[in-house]
C-alpha cells in the first residue's frame, strides 16, 4: 500500500477565485517556471501549459519513481493546468502562439535571453503582439548581466549563491540543500512579480516584464548572513545543524530520537532551566545574556547535551511545550507526510485523475479561513489541446485537424 493512501481524497469545497479571469500561457518546462504557475493557478488563475508533442515538460521523464507510469516530480508541481501540445518553434507553430499570446494576460518563460529571442517569445517579440502583456523570464542569471546566457539548475544556483558553502557539519564538504530550494524559490518570486505587476496593470494600463534570477532568488535566501558579513567582515562558516550567531539554537540528542530546541532570548534561556528544574543555573550572570553564552557555548552546549541525554524526545517535547519552549521534532519525510496536525489543515491531500489518486501537497496559503481547493489534476500530455485552441483562438474543427496533420499540435 502506498503511502498516499492514508490521505485524505480532497474535500468539495470552493478553489480560490482571486485571479479569477487571469489568463498564463505557461512556456516553461523542469520545476522553478512549473511551480511558480501551479501556485498562481491555486490562486485562481487560468494556467495553459504549452508542452512539445510527443514529449511534453523535461520533468515527465524524471524518475523513477513513477506512479503507474507518471513522474511524481511532474505530478507534484503541475495542478491545476491545462496541457497544449504545439510545436511553436516552427514557422507553422509560431501564429498559433501568436492568437494565444493575444489572448493571455502573463506569458511565462524558462528559456536564456538568447533563446528567447531566436524563437520569438523575448519581451520585446510579445509585446508587439500584446502590448500590456506581463512577460515572466525565469532563468538562472536574469536578462542581463555578464552571465545572462549561461543555462542553469537548482544546483548551479545554490553553488553560486553560496547556500552550499555554509550548508553542513564544519568537517563536511559543502552540501545541497535537501530539496529543490533555488528552483522553488525563484517560483515563488515569479509568484510575487506577476501579480504585482498584474496590480499595476489595473491602475496604468500598461505591460511590464518581470525578470527573475534562480541565483538572486536563492542569494537573497542568505541575506542575514551577507550583511552580517558586510558590516562585519566575518565570513560565515559551516555550523551544521546550529546557528551562528543565537547561542543556544541547534539540533540535541536525546534518549532515542534528536530535537530542535531553540533559547533565542534571555527568558527563554530562563526558562528552560526553570522547566527542566534547575531554575537557579538560567539565573547565572555569567550568561545573562546570548553575547554571554555565544562566548561559553561550547560548555553550555555539552551540559544541555548531557541533560538531554537522560530521556526520549517525546519526554522533552512534552516537557518544553508546557513551559512555552520553541522545541520540535526532526521529522522524516515519512513522518511529515503523515502529521495529523498537516492533514487537519488541508495541507496534504489526494486529488482524483482517472481511476486513481494523485498526492498533492497544497499551496499552504489559507483564505477567509480556508486552504485551497484544486480544480484541476496535473494534465495528460496534450490533454486540452483541441479545447484551448477552439476558445482561446476561435478554431474550428477543421482548422485542428489541419495542424494535427501537419505535426504542429
Amino acid at each position: 500500500m502506498l503511502p498516499a493512501s492514508a490521505l485524505p481524497k480532497l474535500e468539495h469545497r470552493p478553489s480560490f477565485a482571486l485571479l479569477d479571469g487571469v489568463k498564463i500561457l505557461d512556456l516553461t518546462t523542469s520545476i522553478a517556471g512549473p511551480y511558480g504557475t501551479m501556485l498562481l493557478g491555486d490562486l485562481g488563475a487560468e494556467i495553459v501549459k504549452l508542452e512539445r508533442p510527443g514529449r511534453g515538460d523535461d520533468s515527465r521523464a524524471w524518475g523513477p519513481p513513477f506512479l503507474e507510469g507518471e513522474s511524481l516530480w511532474f505530478l507534484s508541481v503541475n495542478r491545476n493546468k491545462a496541457s497544449v501540445t504545439l510545436d511553436y518553434a516552427s514557422e507553422l507553430g509560431r501564429p498559433v502562439l501568436h492568437d494565444l499570446v493575444r489572448e493571455a494576460d502573463v506569458v511565462v518563460t524558462n528559456l536564456v535571453p538568447r533563446v528567447q529571442a531566436k524563437l520569438g517569445i523575448d519581451h520585446m517579440s510579445l509585446h508587439a503582439i500584446r502590448p500590456d502583456l506581463i512577460h515572466v523570464s525565469l532563468t538562472g542569471f536574469g536578462l542581463t548581466g555578464a552571465r545572462s546566457s549561461r543555462s542553469a539548475y537548482d544546483l548551479i544556483a545554490e553553488g553560486y549563491s553560496g547556500v552550499m558553502d555554509i550548508t553542513g557539519e564544519p568537517d563536511s564538504p559543502p552540501q545541497k540543500v535537501g530539496t529543490a530550494a533555488a528552483d522553488l524559490l525563484a517560483g515563488m518570486d515569479a509568484v510575487i512579480g506577476t501579480v504585482s505587476a498584474l496590480f499595476e496593470r489595473a491602475r496604468s494600463g500598461q505591460g511590464h516584464v518581470v525578470d527573475i534570477s534562480m541565483v538572486e532568488s536563492m542569494t537573497r535566501f542568505l541575506t542575514p548572513r551577507i550583511v552580517t558579513y558586510l558590516g562585519s567582515g566575518e565570513v560565515p562558516r559551516r555550523s551544521g545543524a546550529r546557528d551562528s550567531v543565537i547561542a543556544i539554537y541547534q539540533a540535541f540528542e536525546t534518549a532515542d530520537d534528536p530535537i530542535t530546541l531553540g533559547l533565542g532570548n534571555d527568558g527563554l534561556w530562563q526558562r528552560f532551566w526553570v522547566a527542566v528544574g534547575r531554575p537557579d543555573r538560567g539565573e547565572d550572570p555569567r550568561h545573562a545574556t546570548n553575547a554571554l553564552r555565544h562566548a561559553d557555548r561550547t560548555a553550555i552546549v555539552a551540559e544541555i547535551q548531557s541533560l538531554l541525554r537522560e530521556n526520549g524526545r517525546s519526554h522533552w517535547l512534552d516537557l518544553f511545550e508546557r513551559a512555552g519552549i520553541p522545541a520540535g521534532p526532526i521529522n522524516r519525510v515519512d513522518e511529515i507526510a503523515a502529521d495529523p496536525a498537516l492533514i487537519e489543515r488541508g495541507f496534504l491531500f489526494t486529488i482524483p485523475k482517472h481511476d486513481r489518486s494523485i498526492p498533492q501537497v497544497g499551496l499552504g496559503i489559507q483564505i477567509d479561513g480556508q486552504p485551497c481547493a484544486p480544480r484541476m489534476a496535473p494534465p495528460d500530455l496534450g490533454q486540452h489541446t483541441d479545447e484551448i485552441l477552439a476558445r482561446w483562438a476561435g478554431y474550428d474543427a477543421a482548422r485542428l485537424a489541419e495542424l494535427r496533420s501537419q505535426g504542429v499540435i
